[in-house]
């Protein structure tokens, strides 16, 4: 794999991200909700508004957007930093976390200056909180085939047709959705675009999915004859493909993409260290050590190319797809570690930890683009398809 490792640069955070690492664990150790492992693992789905708001005052929510538009204009190393916090000790994040993530650096990229002055400074005090409208039923993996419809209007656009998989859907005030306006479902990337659509406009109906642990993460949202403003097109009609495709190298890349299991593998080593049972597990434990190692050195690199500008939507795939292995690996080794004796007796914490990522697990390997999708983009840029 030379010819896409050679797109890596393997970089370690700088001192600076380093140094406010240290702020982020004092502001945690003071701010964060005292809760079980079980709840913690949840951290990046996990909706708490008034924490979101929290970091939000400490100017942590929109935290490289540009001060002009209320951002703390970090870098993206210093992002980093904070994430794998947030994320290591199971902070809830889900709030803000998509807005923070891509919305705002989307808007910011594509959108008009009305549309930055509006929605940013919205996003960085936590005001507003956003969903991605991108996956749709029956469609698959398949985002090009999405079915919406945006068709002109007078004084705008009306919208109609439905998106599924909407984290946090319902706790949100808006999404940005990709939709087809003009062309047909053949016509593939053509005639795509994208809007910001408010989640209170008469016509959308917001449904919640309760999954098999209880939550209600996920929404399914339905659009009839929604009326929507020429003020919420991002950019300019048909280049929706294009921005999303940008999108998705933030949503594939981050730290998200390696931690979503940490928490359980945290109490798990935990547990070994108090009971003295480590040294049956010491090699499994070794070997998630330097898988991790090399994963967040994977995602250093990838966040160097974004802080240049660039957009390294292959080599995020890469990251996602080793990642999710790993992610998926941590509760397959540690529920096989916890049945090998059953006469043993198991810290009722790490047991609902282990049982709850054991459930979403599977999970990992379709959100943000399934396994195959991404390794044919992996094979693509290896030139090998």
């Amino acid at each position: 794999m030379s010819s896409l490792l050679d797109n890596f640069r393997f970089a370690k955070l700088p001192a600076h991200a380093e140094t406010f690492r240290e702020e982020v664990r004092t502001f945690l150790a003071a701010e964060q909700p005292t809760l079980p492992a079980d709840v913690r693992a949840r951290s990046w789905i996990g909706f708490d508004g008034a924490f979101s708001r929290k970091l939000a005052v400490r100017g942590w929510v929109g935290v490289t957007l540009p001060r002009q538009y209320g951002g703390a204009e970090l870098d993206a190393f210093s992002r980093f930093a904070l994430l794998e916090e947030l994320l290591s000790s199971g902070a809830p994040v889900g709030g803000h976390w998509i807005a923070d993530r891509q919305s705002g650096p989307l808007i910011l990229k594509f959108g008009t200056e009305r549309q930055r002055r509006f929605y940013l400074p919205k996003i960085c005090t936590g005001e507003a909180f956003f969903c991605i409208g991108m996956s749709e039923p029956n469609s698959g993996s398949d985002l090009a085939s999405v079915g919406t419809r945006a068709t002109r209007a007078q004084g705008g656009w009306k919208l109609n047709g439905r998106k599924i998989w909407t984290t946090n859907a319902h706790n949100c005030q808006y999404m940005i959705a990709l939709v087809r306006s003009s062309g047909a479902p053949e016509d593939r990337q053509k005639g795509l675009s994208q809007f910001v659509i408010d989640l209170s406009l008469p016509g959308i109906t917001i449904r919640p999915i309760k999954d098999l642990a209880g939550d209600a993460h996920f929404s399914e949202v339905f659009f009839d004859d929604v009326v929507l403003d020429d003020d919420a097109l991002i950019g300019s009609e048909g280049t929706g493909w294009e921005q999303v495709t940008a999108e998705l190298a933030f949503e594939r890349s981050g730290p998200e993409r390696i931690y979503s299991s940490i928490v359980l593998l945290d109490r798990w080593i935990q547990v070994l260290r108090e009971t003295g049972n480590h040294a049956a597990h010491v090699n499994a434990v070794g070997r998630f050590a330097t898988h991790l190692s090399v994963l967040r050195n994977l995602s250093v690199s990838v966040t160097s190319r974004l802080v240049t500008g660039e957009s390294p939507v292959v080599e995020a795939a890469l990251v996602k797809e080793l990642g999710t292995t790993f992610e998926q690996d941590i509760p397959s080794v540690i529920e096989a570690a916890l049945g090998a004796d059953p006469s043993s007796e198991v810290d009722a914490e790490l047991l609902r930890a282990s049982a709850y990522v054991s459930q979403v697990a599977p999970t990992y390997s379709l959100r943000g683009g399934t396994r195959e999708i991404l390794r044919g983009m992996i094979a693509r840029g290896l030139g090998l398809r």
